[in-house]
């Protein structure tokens, strides 16, 4: 099974990315939070791979760091809830941020996450709560990427929901205002930013 991959990055789409490893072409599917954190097309990377065997095909899921990869296998422990399905909530919300919703009964949260309904998400609790424990309680910054200045947009949420703006609303622009957050920019810079997005509904 292949556990890990580093090499060069030769091309981004949308929800994957092809690895190249002394010259073989390696086919990952990856998160938009990890898609969002990988460098420029040419440039060396290393990913966490989950390797998925089904009768067909062999098919690599690929992590930006332990936390995503945690996060993950959890998710797929569900029934119901296969790779792809796992990466694409995995899109919607933070690995950590998961963790702390789940371990922390936050059904209104995981309720904001694409794909999660009030049914799934007390699913997610009574099934998940135990195995996601240790990343809940992981002290911040321990793992690359997830208890950074990401974990700081909580408060830009509740700030965006406070003025009127619907959850559906706020995750359409969401994955520019974590890109933002991750290049180091503060709440100060983050709500007009916000504001400008949402009011021209990009």
């Amino acid at each position: 099974m292949i556990a890990r991959l580093q090499g060069k990055l030769l091309r981004k789409a949308a929800d994957s990315v092809v690895v190249d490893v002394h010259g073989v072409g390696y086919l990952v599917q990856v998160s938009r939070g990890t898609l969002e954190a990988l460098p420029p097309a040419g440039e060396q990377v290393t990913l966490e791979i989950h390797t998925h065997v089904r009768e067909d095909a062999i098919q690599l899921y690929g992590f930006r760091d332990a936390d995503e990869q945690a996060a993950f296998e959890a998710l797929i422990s569900m029934n119901g809830v296969g790779p792809k399905a796992a990466i694409g909530l995995l899109s919607g919300i933070e690995p950590r941020e998961l963790a702390r919703a789940v371990c922390g009964e936050d059904l209104a949260r995981l309720c904001l996450v694409p794909g999660v309904g009030k049914k799934r998400a007390e699913r997610m609790v009574l099934e998940l709560k135990e195995r996601l424990l240790p990343l809940a309680q992981a002290p911040a910054g321990e793992s690359g990427g997830a208890g950074g200045p990401v974990a700081g947009l909580e408060d830009l949420r509740s700030a965006l929901q406070h003025l009127g703006f619907k959850p559906a609303e706020i995750e359409a622009v969401w994955a520019s205002l974590r890109k933002r957050a991750a290049e180091g920019a503060g709440l100060d810079a983050l709500v007009p930013e916000a504001l400008r997005l949402l009011r021209s509904g990009a």
